[in-house]
């Protein structure tokens, strides 16, 4: 099994931000699940990958190459694959995955955050996607997802498939505990592609 996470290549200017994806990474490897995330050295996604690897995980990068050439390669990845785009980056990532992770972020990982659940909506793919909610950082999205639903928006079976979690230890058990969304227009348009 393999999570994506997506987060910050930034720190943040709060310790608790590090010291959760630190917790994350270590809670990963210690769970057998493999860690798929955006290939970087800095900031959150350099914590989670760094602790992921010295408790002995598995750690698969996916760096755009244009990005290569401005942010920090971690040199000591399981693998690393390069791609052309951002759009092949976040393909690739849900494709060697089983589900994604939001950490707290900016607006590369708000796009990845609603991307995932858009495509889980349309039923393009079936996975889990979770925000790890550190320090109430996105208190105020869940609150903007709680008000589509209330004005019709978003369907609350859609908001029930979002897995919400304040801690790395009550986010990977409600992973475990995750059932599918029923299945939507999209999926059944694209099985009927298949078919055709």
């Amino acid at each position: 099994m393999r999570l994506c996470v997506y987060c910050a290549s930034q720190p943040g200017n709060k310790p608790v931000y590090r010291q959760s994806a630190r917790e994350l990474g270590r809670l990963l490897a210690e769970q057998d699940i493999g860690l798929v995330y955006g290939g970087n050295l800095q900031g959150l996604m350099g914590e989670v990958a760094t602790a992921a690897l010295e408790a002995g995980g598995e750690v698969i990068g996916i760096m755009p190459r244009v990005l290569a050439t401005i942010e920090h390669v971690h040199p000591g990845l399981t693998e690393l694959h390069f791609v052309e785009t951002l759009h092949e980056r976040k393909a690739k990532m849900i494709e060697l995955s089983n589900g994604s992770i939001i950490m707290p972020g900016a607006c590369g990982t708000m796009d990845e955050l609603f991307e995932q659940l858009t495509w889980l909506h349309v039923g393009l793919h079936d996975k889990p996607c979770a925000i790890l909610n550190v320090n109430g950082f996105y208190n105020h999205l869940v609150a903007l997802i709680e008000r589509m639903v209330e004005d019709g928006f978003l369907l609350p079976t859609h908001r029930d498939g979002l897995i919400v979690a304040a801690d790395p230890a009550s986010l990977l058990e409600k992973f475990h505990n995750w059932k599918p969304l029923p299945p939507v227009w999209g999926l059944r348009f694209q099985k009927e592609q298949e078919a055709a």
